[in-house]
């Protein structure tokens, strides 16, 4: 695909779904215009799928946003894209950036975006049994005999990216109690033996980020304790998302294995699960602009430190 590059029209396609090819058309778009953006690849997927990730900004304090971990909230992706965009256009402007000066932002804060986390999952939410070759049969079996794989959220080999992280793993395998592979739940037979959980793990050890926010669809919920583990800066975050986006914060239990779970124990610095929008998932399309403008101001409010 090529990627536009006419002046003053958005690279990131806010029209059409924010599949594998749609993600890289806009990477490559974005790298194009915004040379100031720095990308590498981290890893890829089971499929082979290149797992990427941006940087924009310079500060001292490293924060780091990932989306579409769930193949059925490949929304979340399009979101970060979005948000990227109109970040960096408006640091290439030296102008405002949702009402706050985009130079400041990111001399104090280094953004790092991680928009697909499961590539192979939200193509085959997207675009059924097309391109899985041998794995079309088992994955047909795997969602009920079902072609239509538009609300599957594991990743390409059955597996729940969010039930992938060593922070109680057993007890939230114990707790999910799923035969084997499917749409949902199951957590794999070991933490981190799915190659995108891994990368986003690894990744993460090296930058030892000062925040991360994982995006999920839905319920317009923060998620921001794990097991009293979590700074007590924490709920002072949650309340200024709450404030920023109407959102609610609610201190969760009974739940294990997450990527901010891991993340508050592995690092003791605030992590968070955000649940954009309000439906049933896949959320439509239509609903974008006011997921993003809501998700958005929380991406904001973490920029801002």
């Amino acid at each position: 695909m090529e990627h536009r590059e006419t002046e003053g029209e958005p690279v990131v396609d806010r029209t059409r779904p924010l599949g594998y090819e749609e993600w890289r058309e806009a990477r490559d778009g974005l790298l194009a215009r915004y040379p100031f953006l720095h990308y590498e690849a981290v890893g890829a997927s089971v499929l082979g799928r290149e797992l990427g990730v941006f940087r924009i900004g310079s500060g001292q304090r490293e924060i780091h946003y990932n989306g579409s971990m769930h193949a059925n909230e490949w929304i979340t992706g399009m979101m970060l894209m979005v948000f990227l965009e109109e970040l960096a256009e408006a640091y290439r402007q030296d102008g405002l950036f949702m009402g706050l000066s985009a130079s400041r932002l990111l001399e104090r804060t280094t953004l790092w975006l991680m928009p697909l986390v499961n590539p192979d999952g939200v193509n085959l939410a997207l675009h059924g049994l097309e391109g899985t070759g041998d794995l079309s049969s088992q994955l047909r079996e795997w969602n009920g005999g079902r072609t239509d794989f538009s609300n599957w959220k594991a990743n390409i080999r059955g597996v729940d990216l969010n039930d992938q992280f060593p922070a109680n793993w057993e007890q939230e395998r114990a707790r999910r109690d799923t035969g084997g592979p499917g749409p949902r739940d199951y957590t794999g037979e070991a933490p981190l033996v799915e190659p995108e959980a891994l990368a986003l793990a690894e990744f993460t050890q090296i930058r030892s980020f000062d925040m991360v926010i994982a995006f999920h669809t839905q319920g317009r919920e923060i998620y921001w304790n794990y097991r009293d583990q979590e700074p007590a800066e924490s709920v002072v975050w949650a309340e200024r998302f709450r404030k920023a986006s109407g959102y609610v914060p609610v201190k969760l239990a009974g739940s294990d294995a997450g990527y901010k779970d891991w993340f508050i124990q592995e690092f003791g610095k605030p992590g968070f699960t955000v649940e954009a929008g309000f439906g049933i998932n896949p959320l439509p399309l239509q609903q974008f602009p006011t997921i993003y403008r809501e998700a958005a101001a929380i991406m904001l409010e973490g920029l801002k430190g």
